[in-house]
């Protein structure tokens, strides 16, 4: 697996895979042919359906410094990726030299075809959980120590900065207030959620609106184009630090606490990247959201000192439940349903926790085995549910009066 700096990137929303990787890509056009005169891009499969929803036009005119044409092709299905766009180099007569395929497979990562050194190198040599937690258990180490022990204590401080970025992102989403950009006129509701304060609320009650809260502030900042974490995904970038922002603010979790959380949280998405997909493009909305609540799950696991075996209880309990979910973005947005589906897996992370400590003795299923499932789900999904807009709700959507 790789170092947990290609898991947790800081950028701007609203997408992954169609702002952050075509960014990087283009970046890498820039590097390679500063001497091109005029580049064309070709976007295929989900970059060329929800492309302009997502922004991914816009971020490639803007990163691009050559001048350059946009094209969508929805009609090519023979694609090594769903998210796969190609950057045709050409002279000042148009004509073509060359064209360079790129694939952005998710949490903003990109694979340029044929060039197998811009992927980063493997940190950790375990490939699964089970690996993993056979390594700690003969080592006696929690997962937090596993991660220091690859990739030093320098990785706390890593940590550190994306927490405070989470903190930051969470902060300015609470004091923001009006229409989101796009067209669907979707209001910010995440300072109207945190202001709600009633006399007779209960504490569930009042958990239940914080938790949204935040994971509401994070994800309107997402789909409003500011600077987020990914945690694994853009689009999915609410639910982790809404437990966290929360579980500090009610029981007093240090920085460095919550780092090592990240840490745990950032190998169980590590373990899904290597093992499945974290692209909801690629299998589904299970792919990222469902990763999301498992990484706060087990982040909320070694927050209150869990050992494995509730760690990989609560993180395999949050996936199974999103297995199947589909991808289905209204008017290619990261808006609907992709902001409350944020607030609603944050809740079901702390589910999770609870379910951990009171049930791991009677766990049936490996976060492995879940992790697997998940893939061979999100292939099996029609490719009208992974992140195209042309199924589910994106497909059924009307509008209220």
């Amino acid at each position: 697996m790789q170092s947990l700096k290609k898991l947790y990137k800081i950028g701007k929303g609203p997408s992954s895979s169609h702002t952050m990787g075509p960014q990087y890509a283009a970046e890498y056009i820039n590097e390679q042919f500063p001497d091109a005169a005029f580049v064309k891009v070709i976007l295929y499969g989900s970059l060329a359906l929800t492309g302009e929803g997502h922004g991914t036009d816009k971020v490639l005119k803007d990163t691009l410094i050559k001048p350059n044409e946009i094209i969508l092709n929805t009609t090519e299905t023979d694609l090594p990726h769903p998210n796969t766009l190609d950057f045709i180099i050409c002279d000042e007569n148009k004509a073509e030299i060359k064209t360079v395929r790129a694939m952005s497979i998710g949490g903003g990562e990109i694979r340029i075809e044929g060039v197998p050194a811009i992927i980063a190198p493997e940190i950790y040599p375990q490939k699964n959980f089970e690996e993993v937690k056979e390594y700690c258990l003969m080592h006696h180490l929690r997962l937090s120590d596993y991660v220091a022990q690859y990739e030093g204590q320098e990785i706390f401080l890593f940590l550190k900065s994306i927490w405070e970025q989470m903190k930051a992102t969470v902060r300015e989403g609470l004091a923001v207030e009006g229409i989101l950009p796009g067209g669907l006129e979707v209001e910010r509701k995440a300072k109207f959620l945190y202001a709600q304060r009633h006399m007779d609320e209960t504490p569930e009650t009042r958990e239940n609106r914080l938790v949204c809260a935040y994971a509401f502030a994070a994800s309107e900042q997402n789909a409003g184009g500011g600077m987020i974490t990914t945690a694994p995904t853009c689009g999915a970038s609410g639910v982790l630090p809404a437990v966290l922002f929360y579980m500090q603010e009610k029981k007093g979790f240090t920085d460095f606490e919550i780092a090592k959380a990240l840490a745990v949280a950032g190998i169980i998405g590590s373990i899904v990247k290597q093992n499945a997909s974290i692209s909801g493009a690629e299998a589904g909305c299970q792919a990222e959201i469902g990763t999301a609540c498992s990484m706060a799950a087990a982040a909320l696991a070694e927050l209150h000192f869990m050992d494995l075996d509730q760690i990989e209880y609560a993180a395999e309990n949050a996936m199974e439940h999103y297995l199947g979910l589909t991808c289905d973005p209204v008017c290619g947005l990261v808006q609907i349903p992709c902001i409350e589906r944020n607030a609603v897996a944050a809740m079901r992370a702390i589910n999770s926790l609870s379910l951990a400590n009171f049930l791991t003795s009677t766990r049936k299923v490996k976060f492995d085995t879940v992790v697997e499932t998940m893939y061979q789900t999100g292939k099996d999904l029609k490719h009208n549910y992974r992140e195209t807009s042309e199924g589910g709700l994106a497909a059924n959507y009307e509008a209220l009066d």
